[in-house]
């Protein structure tokens, strides 16, 4: 849980951006983004496999680096 203390002497706005980056440091919006509606464990594997699939095609077509 992301939690910061903010002194009396520390600016409102500092202290906003210090705690926005530790909530997207702990990845809570994206975790929630996850969690907004039921995906089906098959779906889930389905769209891993395409991934992997789309990611090991990109570096295929990438031609190689050669160093002369």
């Amino acid at each position: 849980m992301a939690t910061i203390v903010v002194d009396d002497s520390e600016n409102l706005e500092r202290a906003i951006k210090r705690f926005k980056r530790m909530v997207e440091k702990e990845g809570i919006v994206r975790e929630f983004k996850k969690r907004e509606y039921f995906v089906k464990p098959s779906t889930t594997l389905h769209q891993k496999k395409t991934t992997l699939a789309r990611k090991l095609l990109n570096k295929k077509r990438k031609p190689e680096k050669k160093d002369y």
